[in-house]
């Protein structure tokens, strides 16, 4: 009944509520709390009825918090009372039976009363500290587990949910998760809805989630649109693919490339997303300016949460990108990007600095932000010493670490790694986790690759997906 992600309005009064909750509806939520205290009675209806149209557009309940007259008034979905408020049973006869009614708890005895009393699902929070509520006590993820034991009613936690957060609190128990600050007060609400959306692709079957890979082909086998969809269906989810080139090429270079008409490649987005749709994009290989600005258009079309790794040079040397496109991929594309990937050749370029060290990659990374990416992965493979990578979510950075590898076969591992995040951000992992998962499924696909080939050797996705599946779970 109640499932997914879960959106509470703010206290908006700058005319954009409805479009942030249009977006959020747009990146995935299921059920709009409208929570409006501070409102004037008429204009508090008006808006519960936009807000109403909006969830019939998109099928998602609209759940009206404290007011069961305005529920009932609207025929909105159901009403969310607190501990305060009147009761289940007077609600349910305001209501009716078909109507849902939620209740906010604090422990398992509240929650135990609720569902007795007749409640369709309990709200419990706050599970980590929020500046929402000046009165809210944190009840932690412990309260959470404890009250998913106590009750067979759906759970939605509620209270400073990032989306790692979020990721705990559904390992925990929770059905569903609720968000303020972290979606409506969002430059980018749809994309954030989507993030959290996807955390709930963690209970589906195999293939679990859904990845589109727009690349170039690589005749090999060991990189572009080839190592994609190796990679993706190995780790388990559902491979789509859009080509945006052709290439004749081996493990010593690109011997020749066939660019694919824009117009053809559209139209390869349009039947993919159009019927099978995708839970998140990977990006390679674009060649030319045209495919570059048409890819951006489609992702900022339907807010869809993208890798994009910044493919310009082969492995040999060769341009794989011309210099019209580079700046059509810097001002277009960047700005679209949930996750930048570059390598440092690839941040000089684009930034023109040239990382020497972890914190001349850290500044590289912030002037990528500036430039429109929302997170950056840039990867410090061509350093001396150990493999670091710069992970920077926001304003947050994380230094990754992990052991060079002495090997010349290290064919498709941009392609390999950013297909592997896409992937896991599919299944239901947060942003953290996936880029984790990820480099610890490059890193043994190098350490396994074999001498294919008289130049530089593909890695090894079988080998590594096998190892990988089979490790002890390392994320919470």
């Amino acid at each position: 009944m109640i499932s997914g992600l879960y959106v509470i309005t703010d206290n908006n009064h700058d005319g954009k509520l409805l479009s942030k909750v249009n977006a959020a509806l747009v990146g995935g939520a299921k059920v709009i709390q409208y929570r409006a205290k501070d409102i004037r009675p008429d204009d508090r209806q008006q808006m519960a009825e936009e807000l109403k149209k909006l969830c019939d557009t998109h099928d998602a309940k609209l759940i009206i918090n404290d007011f069961p007259e305005l529920a009932k008034e609207i025929d909105a979905a159901g009403v969310h009372l607190g501990q305060d408020d009147i009761s289940v049973n007077q609600a349910r006869q305001l209501l009716g039976h078909n109507k849902i009614i939620g209740v906010s708890t604090h422990n398992v005895d509240e929650a135990l009363k609720a569902e007795m009393h007749g409640a369709d699902y309990i709200g419990i929070g706050a599970i980590f500290p929020t500046n929402s509520k000046d009165d809210t006590s944190v009840v932690g993820l412990k309260a959470l587990s404890m009250v998913r034991k106590a009750v067979r009613i759906p759970i939605v936690a509620i209270g400073g949910i990032t989306p790692e957060g979020a990721f705990a609190a559904i390992n925990s128990g929770a059905d569903s998760i609720a968000v303020i600050s972290g979606i409506m007060a969002d430059s980018d609400p749809a994309r954030a809805a989507k993030e959290y959306s996807l955390l709930f692709n963690r209970n589906k079957k195999a293939p679990n989630g859904k990845v589109l890979t727009i690349a170039g082909s690589d005749s090999s086998g060991g990189a572009g649109i080839q190592a994609d969809i190796k990679t993706i269906s190995l780790l388990g989810s559902y491979a789509s693919s859009v080509l945006t080139a052709l290439t004749a090429q081996n493990t010593t270079g690109v011997q020749d490339i066939y660019e694919i008409n824009t117009d053809f490649v559209q139209t390869q987005l349009n039947s993919v997303l159009d019927d099978i749709g995708t839970d998140t994009v990977k990006t390679g290989m674009l060649c030319w300016g045209g495919i570059v600005a048409c890819v951006a258009k489609t992702i900022k079309k339907h807010s869809l949460l993208a890798v994009v790794d910044p493919v310009m040079v082969a492995k040999g040397g060769q341009s794989l990108l011309n210099e019209q496109a580079r700046d059509t991929l810097i001002s277009r594309l960047l700005p679209q990007s949930y996750l930048l990937t570059p390598n440092l050749p690839e941040v000089k370029v684009i930034t023109g600095i040239e990382p020497q060290t972890t914190t001349d990659m850290v500044e590289a990374g912030r002037s990528l932000q500036e430039l429109g990416a929302r997170n950056v992965l840039i990867k410090g493979g061509h350093l001396p010493g150990a493999a670091i990578d710069i992970l920077l979510l926001g304003d947050i950075e994380h230094e990754l670490e992990s052991k060079r590898l002495d090997t010349i076969n290290t064919h498709g591992t941009g392609c390999t790694m950013s297909a592997a995040i896409a992937t896991f951000l599919a299944q239901g992992y947060p942003l953290k986790s996936a880029v984790e998962l990820a480099k610890r499924f490059i890193t043994i696909a190098i350490e396994h690759s074999q001498p294919i080939g008289k130049g530089h050797g593909p890695v090894n996705h079988i080998q590594a997906a096998m190892q990988l599946l089979h490790e002890p779970p390392t994320i919470d």
